[in-house]
């Protein structure tokens, strides 16, 4: 008993404390970025040749010598790298800066810009109190490490959403407007959080700084390639982006009824059954005024792209459980909550990890979609408490006993 009360108290000292947590995340780039560059060379889909641990990055590094020496960013490069390309040429071009950086020092940096926009989007959340900041923080720990490991941009995604919220708060849309448009020519599903601006007035200054962002970024590449090249780059884009979605089902809702189910419904229906119900709540035309709602959209918006995602891998997942995090937290806690909230941190964030055997995560979560499940129930969750429950803030300062 003595052991579980130093626990709590050693638990409570470091969520308040803003300092320690952001040491653990910055331990956690300098550790991904350590085991990537000591870590063996693998293959991909038994092909013969060895690839780097930190594949990911690669694909990001070389993508931007591909574009200024005017290669086709679009095909394999596989004496390079295993995998496609698939974010847009003004990623490939910002991502410049890092890639002239020795491959070691940039993967450091590059998953430390990871890592600490999402800790400092956090942060910027308006309206709730520093230790609930830092429990949310602290939930998404070892999500944030699994993200973190794989290279990959999705911890920036959902710090680009969180700020994104934050600004619209503020009524700071230019910004608001940036951190948005950016997440679109990172991954395409961030055009699903448009639907925040119908949360806020002057929507009109919403719409023309977000056209102003879209034409910069999308006009950007200029500066690298010539006007033919640059026509040629946003086809072939487009093209791998509409051949993609045939590829896989991914850890997605889709993945979900056809597993579980049985059901191999058409993607574009899923998809469409899953825009309808995400949009309903935006019928509550009154409720906007509610700082709760309006957190739970967001909560919806980072939970929505992922399990609609027919894309979506473990990886993935760090944006699905920020959006559980703004959904606990920012409201007032409920036993039902809490209780799912425990089996998302069970099953979705733990689920990959050595804590299972393998047996258990090869032979029945991987192939039963175990990790995206929690998060589709919460989103259902969402939605229902958009629609039906009375939103109530999340008492500040202190952790209270939840309701039934």
């Amino acid at each position: 008993m003595l052991g579980i009360i130093q626990f709590m108290n050693a638990f409570n000292r470091l969520v308040i404390s803003k300092r320690s947590l952001l040491f653990i995340v910055l331990a956690i780039a300098a550790f991904a970025t350590l085991q990537s560059v000591f870590s063996h060379p693998k293959t991909f889909a038994n092909q013969p040749q060895l690839y780097t641990t930190y594949n990911n990055y690669v694909i990001f590094k070389q993508s931007f010598f591909h574009l200024i020496e005017g290669k086709n960013l679009y095909r394999w490069h596989v004496d390079e790298h295993w995998d496609l390309f698939k974010y847009s040429p003004a990623f490939a071009l910002v991502f410049g800066i890092l890639s002239i950086m020795p491959t070691f020092v940039g993967l450091f940096f590059w998953n430390l810009i990871n890592v600490a926009v999402l800790f400092f989007s956090v942060y910027f959340l308006p309206r709730i109190d520093l230790r609930t900041k830092g429990l949310m923080v602290s939930f998404m720990l070892v999500e944030l490490l699994t993200a973190t490991q794989n290279e990959q941009s999705n911890a920036l995604i959902a710090g680009l959403l969180l700020f994104g919220f934050g600004f619209l708060e503020r009524d700071k849309y230019w910004m608001a407007s940036l951190c948005i448009v950016s997440t679109i020519f990172i991954k395409l599903f961030g055009i699903v959080a448009l639907a925040l601006y119908l949360l806020y007035p002057n929507k009109l200054k919403l719409a023309y700084t977000t056209a102003a962002w879209v034409i910069l970024l999308t006009i950007l590449p200029i500066v690298a390639v010539t006007p033919e090249q640059f026509v040629v780059l946003y086809k072939t884009w487009w093209k791998l982006l509409a051949a993609d979605r045939d590829f896989s089902d991914g850890l997605s809702v889709i993945g979900w009824l056809k597993i579980w189910f049985s059901l191999d419904v058409n993607k574009a229906y899923v998809n469409l059954v899953g825009m309808a119900l995400f949009c309903l709540p935006l019928l509550k035309i009154k409720s906007y005024g509610n700082f709760v709602f309006r957190a739970l959209m967001l909560a919806s918006v980072l939970v929505w792209v992922v399990i609609f995602n027919h894309r979506a891998e473990s990886p993935t997942f760090i944006i699905a459980i920020a959006g559980v995090a703004v959904w606990y937290y920012l409201q007032a806690p409920t036993r039902l909550n809490h209780v799912l909230l425990v089996l998302t941190f069970i099953f979705t964030t733990l689920s990959p990890t050595d804590l299972f055997p393998p047996f258990i995560r090869n032979e029945y979560f991987w192939p039963y979609v175990v990790k995206a499940v929690p998060c589709i129930i919460i989103w259902g969750k969402i939605i229902y408490d958009l629609l039906f429950t009375e939103l109530l803030p999340r008492p500040a300062e202190a952790e209270v006993a939840p309701q039934s």
